[in-house]
C-alpha cells in the first residue's frame, strides 16, 4: 500500500530536507520514525522535493510504501509521537499509483517579510526583516515578466544536474499590509535557489538598483552571475503542492495569509 502524508516543519533546526552524511535534515528524522515503525534498520521514503537549509514547508508530501494494515487516520498520530517537536504529520491519504515528487502538477512557495519596523529577535528565523521599505508597484512590474514558459537560467543557482532550465510560472504576486509582506510563486516547478533568487532580484528592483524593464534581457542573459544576490533562506516556505490542475486553479484564486 502507498501512503502520502503530508506534513509541516521549521527549517531553522535543519540543513534542509534530503538525507547529508553527518547533518539533521527532516528526511532523517522522518524515515527514523518509519523506520521505527516498521522495525526495520531503515525505510525509503520520497518528498516532492528538496528544500534548502533553514527553509520551512507548510505542507509537504511524501509517500512511502507499507505493508502495515494501519488505519490513514491513525498514521499522523503514531507517526507525530516519534518525531521531533520541529516536524509534524497533518494527514494521511491512500496514495497508490501516485509518486509525490513526478506526478506533482504545480507547487506554491511563499516568502515573508517585514519592512521598515523594528527588529523581533522572535521572528529572526521566520521572515526577512528589512529596515526600509521597498516599492511595490516597481516589483509588480518586474515580476509580471516572469510569468508563462521561460527559461529561468539566470534565476537559479548553477549548481544543480537539472539540464532543462525552463518553467512555467502562473503566479508571481506581491502581497502587502502594514509591514507584513508576503510574495507567492506558483508554477510548474522550481530550479535550485530558484525562488531566493526572485525574491532577491525582486527586491533589488523594489530598492530602485534595478528596473522593472530589466527583466527581459536578464532572462535572455541565461547566466546566474547577471542577477542580483539571494535572498537568505528563513523567509521561505514550501505552501502547496498540488496534483490536480483544478485544484491549483482554485486556489490561485485566494490570498495568501499575511
Amino acid at each position: 500500500m502507498r501512503i502520502m502524508i503530508y506534513l509541516s516543519y521549521d527549517g531553522s533546526g535543519f540543513r534542509g530536507y534530503q538525507k547529508q552524511p553527518d547533518a539533521r535534515t527532516v528526511q532523517q528524522e522522518v524515515e527514523r520514525a518509519l523506520a521505527r515503525m516498521h522495525k526495520a534498520d531503515s525505510w525509503p521514503s520520497t518528498a516532492s522535493g528538496r528544500t534548502d537549509t533553514g527553509v520551512h514547508a507548510l505542507s509537504q508530501p511524501v509517500h512511502f510504501d507499507t505493508p502495515l494494515q494501519i488505519p490513514l487516520e491513525r498514521w499522523p498520530r503514531a507517526l507525530n509521537g516519534l518525531l521531533p517537536d520541529d516536524i509534524y504529520v497533518h494527514r494521511a491519504v491512500e496514495a497508490e499509483g501516485l509518486h509525490a515528487r513526478y506526478d506533482t502538477v504545480g507547487k506554491e512557495y511563499v516568502y515573508r517579510m517585514t519592512t521598515g519596523a523594528p527588529h523581533d529577535v522572535f521572528q529572526r528565523h521566520y521572515r526577512l526583516q528589512l529596515r526600509e521599505t521597498p516599492d511595490a508597484a516597481r516589483m509588480r512590474q518586474a515580476a509580471a515578466h516572469w510569468l508563462g514558459r521561460h527559461d529561468f537560467s539566470s534565476l537559479s543557482s548553477p549548481r544543480t544536474d537539472v539540464a532543462d532550465k525552463v518553467r512555467t510560472m502562473y503566479a508571481v504576486d506581491i502581497y502587502q499590509d502594514g509591514t507584513s509582506w508576503v510574495l507567492r510563486f506558483a508554477g510548474s516547478g522550481f530550479l535550485y535557489q530558484m525562488v531566493r533568487i526572485m525574491t532577491g532580484t525582486l527586491l533589488a528592483v523594489g530598492f530602485g538598483e534595478w528596473k522593472p524593464e530589466d527583466m527581459p534581457a536578464l532572462m535572455e542573459a541565461k547566466d546566474r552571475t547577471q542577477a542580483p544576490k539571494t535572498a537568505p533562506g528563513h523567509g521561505l516556505y514550501l505552501s502547496r503542492v498540488f496534483y490536480d490542475s483544478s485544484e491549483l486553479e482554485q486556489h490561485l484564486q485566494q490570498r495568501p495569509d499575511l
